[in-house]
């Protein structure tokens, strides 16, 4: 088993389309009544349909009054790391410090170079991935931030202003490359949703993350652990992802914590959006919790 001790926390994942607004606006006041530690919405700046993931966050956080957002995750590519910092610094600041930082390399070359950005091969985006995890962490921190590297030149810039605290930096990843980045460097590991990276083949992708942690003299603990669970929660079986009643839910997501490691789960209904957050933020959520103590006792 492998569990690494953090608290367990529960996101909701918005849907950015325009078609989509009036929803869009609705979720985050229920998700934010309810408890919910985060919202997380995806950045696929490509598609026509979607609002832009800071515009959105941004207006977001000023609707709510407690819960946190991430951007899950924002495309490095597309968005320079000093910007980024600076982007995510200043909404920290002006939300009390409701942000995360989740990123990565980009989902589709030809997204990215369609929107004017540079098309790079694998090794290319992970050395630029990495890169960029370092810039960022120095940007937020604040103070002159200098770095000369293969793929970014920064000359004594002097970052600010400092967020009211330090700003998680998650960074999505499923390949050996970049899960070792993000053991050496990242706050925490964003998983590929669900139906893409399925809980079997979860253990090999933590164990990657551990050995590069503690290669780079870290203790694995400090990488915390998102997972993006699409499904349906209901009597009905069946459909893509996790399917099934409540008590199916809370023993899932209760192995997937104790057992695989992970810590934060992001909840991507399939359908009925708002109905579906009223079940998960009332039943499941603490009876995941419940569970996970009790077992956690037991260890």
């Amino acid at each position: 088993m492998t569990d690494y001790g953090h608290p367990i926390t529960f996101s909701l994942s918005l849907y950015p389309s325009v078609d989509l607004l009036r929803e869009t606006k609705q979720l985050p006041q229920v998700a934010d009544a309810a408890g919910l530690e985060y919202l997380a919405i995806q950045d696929h700046a490509y598609n026509p349909e979607f609002l832009d993931v800071w515009t959105l966050i941004t207006y977001l956080t000023a609707e709510t009054e407690r819960i946190s957002f991430f951007p899950d995750v924002a495309d490095l590519q597309l968005r320079p790391p000093t910007i980024l910092a600076k982007a995510a610094a200043s909404l920290s600041v002006l939300s009390g410090g409701r942000i995360a930082l989740g990123v990565g390399g980009g989902a589709t070359a030809d997204g990215i170079a369609a929107m004017g950005g540079i098309r790079r091969n694998g090794r290319e985006m992970v050395a630029f991935t990495d890169e960029a995890l370092q810039i960022m962490r120095r940007a937020l921190a604040g103070g002159v931030v200098e770095f000369r590297g293969s793929q970014h030149t920064i000359g004594g810039y002097e970052a600010g202003p400092a967020p009211p605290e330090p700003v998680p930096l998650w960074l999505g990843s499923v390949g050996p490359r970049m899960l070792a980045i993000t053991g050496r460097s990242s706050d925490g590991w964003i998983s590929p949703l669900s139906t893409y990276l399925r809980p079997p083949a979860v253990p090999a992708r933590q164990r990657l993350i551990d050995e590069a942690a503690i290669s780079a003299g870290r203790d694995p603990s400090a990488v915390r652990r998102i997972y993006n669970v699409v499904g349906a929660i209901g009597a009905r079986r069946g459909g893509p992802g996790l399917s099934g009643d409540v008590h199916s839910w809370v023993d899932t997501l209760s192995d997937w914590s104790v057992e695989l490691g992970f810590d934060t789960f992001v909840f991507w209904p399939t359908s009925a959006p708002l109905a579906q957050l009223e079940v998960f933020a009332t039943e499941v959520v603490p009876g995941v919790r419940q569970r996970v103590s009790e077992r956690r006792g037991q260890l």
